[in-house]
């Protein structure tokens, strides 16, 4: 019965989402064929043949969750609402490391082992994106800010 209440308020995010990824959203050119337009439509009709196999055959009958998985439930979504706000102020790197560093510390690893994580998601995940990929990633304020402070410096 759990999993079919999960999947109901699923389904209704997913249905408002769909209804704007297949109306709302429009560029006024695309120069790929899997543009900005089509991705949203495809996530929404992934998602809802998803739900529709969770709804039409559900794997559990309780949900049975501990204080301490809802506890990191709940600080995994505030983590992904941090790393969501301090995406453009921090950029890319710094913001995806520490979001790596510590989703890593949530799910056990040592300390050192999770910064190294962190730093190597940044880190890859920026070349990979902004090299192999060509998206504009954001370098952040900090990092513009620190560019500009060597370049006056340079400059005198």
């Amino acid at each position: 019965m759990a999993d079919r209440i999960f999947a109901g308020v699923l389904l209704a995010v997913t249905l408002a989402y769909a209804a704007i990824a297949f109306t709302a959203i429009s560029a006024p050119f695309q120069y790929d064929p899997l543009g900005p337009e089509s991705w949203p439509r495809i996530l929404s009709v992934v998602a809802l043949a998803c739900i529709a196999g969770i709804l039409w055959k559900p794997d559990t009958g309780a949900l049975g969750l501990t204080r301490q998985v809802w506890f990191r439930l709940a600080a995994s979504v505030l983590a992904l609402i941090a790393y969501a706000e301090l995406y453009e102020p921090l950029g890319f790197v710094l913001s995806t490391a520490l979001y790596g560093t510590v989703m890593a510390l949530m799910l056990g690893a040592e300390r050192l082992r999770a910064v190294g994580f962190g730093i190597a998601a940044g880190l890859i995940g920026y070349l990979v994106c902004a090299s192999l990929m060509g998206l504009n990633l954001p370098l952040g304020e900090v990092v513009e800010a620190m560019i500009a402070t060597t370049e006056t410096e340079g400059a005198n």
